[in-house]
């Protein structure tokens, strides 16, 4: 599995940003109010980054070893002595892959909202842009504990796990 890329991160908060800032001047054009997020939003997102973390935290010390003195272990048998589960650590780290881009697509379009209720002549109400604001950032933090618990998922390789070289002499076929 690869890494989250910045610039997935980065597309996704602008997407979200460009589709919180229509969706709210579409909303105003059409007379509605505009879109203010729940209150809880913000504090699921902050769960999830929460969760995330905690459960790439055995992954990291089966890795690292019960004290976290940084013996790292090689491959799949780690400082602790028990063996790591590459199928769990791989779904925590696909689990923090997903969150992550969750996050900065919706902390983008918490900032879109904003941006869209900054730009109006008449200044927001205090509980609107309180919420979209809280929104941007728990998904800002989102984005960072999910890169932190990715980060915690990473196992290293086993030198077996390296494919075997060719042959020397040019032509690796039998016939």
């Amino acid at each position: 599995m690869k890494r989250t890329s910045p610039l997935v991160l980065v597309s996704a908060a602008v997407l979200g940003a460009l589709a919180g800032f229509l969706f709210d001047h579409l909303l105003t054009v059409s007379g509605r109010p505009t879109f203010t997020p729940f209150i809880s939003l913000p504090i699921m997102l902050l769960l999830l980054g929460a969760i995330v973390v905690v459960l790439a935290l055995p992954i990291r010390r089966a890795i690292r070893g019960p004290r976290g003195d940084g013996a790292v272990a090689t491959g799949s048998q780690p400082a602790s002595g028990s063996p790591v589960n590459p199928f769990r650590a791989l779904r925590i780290a696909i689990l923090a892959k997903a969150s992550s881009i969750v996050g900065a697509a919706v902390g983008g379009a918490g900032a879109g909202l904003a941006l869209y209720l900054l730009t109006r002549p008449v200044p927001p109400p205090l509980g609107s842009i309180t919420a979209v604001v809280a929104t941007a950032v728990a998904g800002a933090i989102l984005v960072v504990a999910a890169l932190v618990a990715e980060n915690m998922c990473i196992i290293r390789k086993d030198d077996d796990d390296e494919p075997p070289e060719p042959a020397a002499g040019g032509d690796s076929h039998p016939w």
